[in-house]
């Protein structure tokens, strides 16, 4: 009976928060993870989302902040990068639905590129725990210094840079729907507003087209899926003229535990192909991105989530990217 009991619990809870996430998109979404490396930052990879789309006449807005450490020593006689700094990354996003299954979204992002203070606690965290800390603890504390060397392109920023990014507009058209799935289709496309000496964008535009699905768990657990695959067309990018690839292919899954109708825990993987044809891990590795967080409704129309982003694959990412979102959807 226990068993039994346990199952229709299970069984209800799903379908609750099914419901839920039909009428509110603050209810299920991925965590929003943007990779702020230096260089793969200037890129317009989109950061995973629902495949539900909002509904018509309603509308979506969240307020994205991040903060990122970068560490990176690395090269040879062809080439050598050094990343040392600290990104910080403000993203309004505000979705509209157009037309039922028909949604546009805008987001318009600001950055910071400074030495910023996170070195000696990233320092003391490594020593704590015996982590390898690829020679942090052995370089200047809280600097700023980007600079790249080859036979072909060059770039190097030390003096502080903010200012608007790269905004991005894209539409979705979500081509399925069932009581238990979604999945959805979208075209976007990333302006060169940002000023590419300072890090603030690419200097050109990017187009992506991407395939998204959510769903329940195939079973009587309180868990959501996300997921997407995707293609992106990058401009040319004066600082990687050279070596820069233009055909970047970009992916994600995401898993989110409902474990009552508030509280969700999240663990997310994002990867995406490597932004240049580089031996160095920095530009030429595919970029893999664990991130663990979670996520508190504490009202029906909103949402507060918190989560960390560590860069799986060494260097391809920044150390450590501390996260924070707040949602909003305007529907009953």
């Amino acid at each position: 009976m226990s068993s039994l009991a346990g199952k229709i619990k299970a069984t209800a809870l799903v379908g609750s928060l099914l419901s839920l996430a039909a009428s509110n998109a603050v209810a299920l979404e991925p965590l929003y993870v943007k990779n702020l490396s230096p260089v793969a930052g200037l890129f317009g990879l989109p950061s995973q989302r629902s495949a539900q789309t909002v509904n018509r006449g309603e509308s979506s807005l969240a307020l994205h902040a991040s903060i990122a450490s970068h560490y990176v020593v690395d090269g040879d006689d062809d080439e050598a990068i050094n990343l040392d700094g600290e990104t910080q990354r403000l993203a309004l996003e505000w979705r509209y639905g157009l037309a039922d299954n028909w949604e546009v979204q805008l987001e318009v992002p600001w950055l910071d590129h400074s030495g910023g203070h996170l070195d000696s606690l990233i320092d003391d965290w490594h020593e704590l725990w015996g982590f390898s800390d690829g020679g942090r603890s052995q370089g200047p504390s809280d600097v700023l210094d980007y600079h790249y060397r080859s036979s072909a392109d060059t770039f190097d920023l030390q003096d502080d840079a903010s200012g608007v990014g790269d905004v991005s507009l894209s539409l979705s058209r979500q081509i399925y729907q069932d009581a238990d799935a979604a999945a959805s289709v979208a075209l976007g496309y990333k302006f060169a507003s940002g000023e590419e000496e300072d890090f603030l964008g690419s200097g050109e535009d990017d187009w992506f087209v991407t395939l998204r699905f959510s769903g329940a768990h195939l079973a009587d657990w309180p868990l959501y899926w996300h997921g997407q695959l995707g293609y992106m067309r990058a401009g040319d990018v004066d600082i990687l003229a050279q070596g820069q690839e233009n055909n970047l292919w970009f992916a994600g899954l995401s898993g989110d535990w409902q474990f009552n109708e508030r509280w969700s825990l999240l663990l997310q993987v994002d990867v995406h192909a490597a932004p240049a044809d580089s031996a160095l891990a920095a530009l030429g590795d595919e970029a893999v991105m664990l991130t663990v967080g979670g996520r508190w409704r504490f009202h029906r129309n909103w949402a507060l989530e918190l989560s960390v982003v560590e860069d799986a694959q060494v260097e391809t990412a920044p150390d450590v990217t501390f996260q924070g979102s707040v949602r909003y959807y305007s529907g009953r």
